[in-house]
């Protein structure tokens, strides 16, 4: 690919007719019409193709995801599109880019890009049971998938990848207030050397360790929230929900793929949780040990998800989208989080 001019905004050539070029690169003709969807990682827009042009007939529209620069190589988008199809091919409910010419993933213009069939559909309502129990099955039959091989150039969801790294380049790169940075630093300090030595999935991502029965690392989603499973009338052929954007796919351990689904009071929690397992158990077996995972991991997002925004704070949608991000309210926020995940990672895990 064409190297990108860094000084600007990584999506700052990304114009109209450089997306509808891209669509005519691959001999798929659109008639103009471009919508652009929600996403602020990568840039992602719906696009009609003219009737009777390549592909008209079964895709009338298509969705196009231009990657962002820089934060996936070649090689790991490759896996993710390898593991949608293969989710797709065993029937699991996901969207998977189209092959064309035999290939997922195409370059144009110094943009990696795919194209997807376009799949409507609704966020489910949270704390449903219901619909987690159908969700628990699904995700079963995924994980039931990504159990069968590895990846080799996708990352995990690890301490190292999800806590350490993102809190190094934070203080580094002086992305915190000098009021509360010290603050902040002993509070996410405190809980990443907590979940080292009480987090058990570590021996989960390095199959060198010593045995004594390692919960397993598999492949995930890794960003499983509602926002990414998209719900169509259960009356409907292929009704019930289907799993969005595989982005953010990693190896780590089943439960990163549960703990997100669950919001509200401990007791509320536990009955999602018991209903998500409800489903997940008549597919799959689950190891109940990785439930004391579920407060460890919740932490390092909330770690791995202030680097995110920092990180990205140079692309105007950020700015819009988060006008709090980087205030010194927000940091001491953080703190205090910090400080209730580390009580809430002593207390007993949850139970189903």
């Amino acid at each position: 690919m064409p190297a990108m001019d860094e000084s600007r905004h990584p999506f700052a050539l990304l114009t109209p007719d450089l997306v509808l070029d891209a669509l005519a690169t691959l001999g798929l003709m659109g008639d103009g019409r471009l919508l652009a969807l929600n996403s602020y990682e990568n840039r992602v827009y719906l696009a009609h193709l003219e009737p009777g042009t390549r592909l008209a007939e079964a895709h009338p529209a298509l969705v196009l995801k231009f990657y962002r620069p820089g934060r996936w190589s070649a090689a790991q988008i490759a896996e993710e599109h390898a593991f949608a199809q293969e989710l797709a091919a065993a029937e699991v409910p996901v969207v998977a880019p189209l092959a064309i010419d035999g290939q997922t993933l195409h370059a144009h213009g110094g943009f990696h890009f795919s194209v997807s069939p376009r799949r409507g559909g609704r966020a489910p309502e949270p704390g449903d049971l219901e619909a987690l129990e159908w969700i628990g099955r699904f995700l079963a039959r995924l994980h039931e998938v990504g159990a069968r091989r590895r990846f080799t150039d996708r990352p995990a969801v690890d301490l190292a990848g999800y806590g350490h790294e993102p809190r190094d380049w934070l203080l580094a790169h002086g992305a915190l207030p000098l009021e509360v940075e010290r603050e902040w630093a002993d509070a996410s300090g405190e809980v990443l050397a907590w979940i080292g030595q009480h987090a058990d999935w570590r021996a989960a991502a390095h199959p060198g360790v010593p045995p004594g029965r390692p919960i397993t690392c598999l492949r995930l989603h890794a960003d499983c929230h509602w926002g990414n499973i998209l719900w169509t009338p259960t009356d409907q052929p292929g009704g019930g929900p289907h799993f969005v954007d595989l982005d953010d796919c990693r190896s780590g351990p089943a439960v990163q793929d549960l703990w997100m689904l669950l919001a509200g009071e401990r007791a509320e929690r536990q009955r999602q949780l018991g209903a998500l397992l409800d489903g997940y158990e008549q597919a799959r077996p689950f190891d109940r040990r990785e439930l004391a995972l579920i407060e460890p991991l919740r932490t390092l997002r909330l770690i791995h998800y202030s680097a995110w925004l920092a990180r990205r704070w140079n692309d105007p949608a950020f700015p819009a989208a988060f006008p709090a991000f980087g205030t010194p309210d927000y940091w001491r926020g953080q703190v205090r989080l910090l400080r209730q995940q580390l009580e809430a990672m002593q207390e007993p895990p949850l139970v189903a």
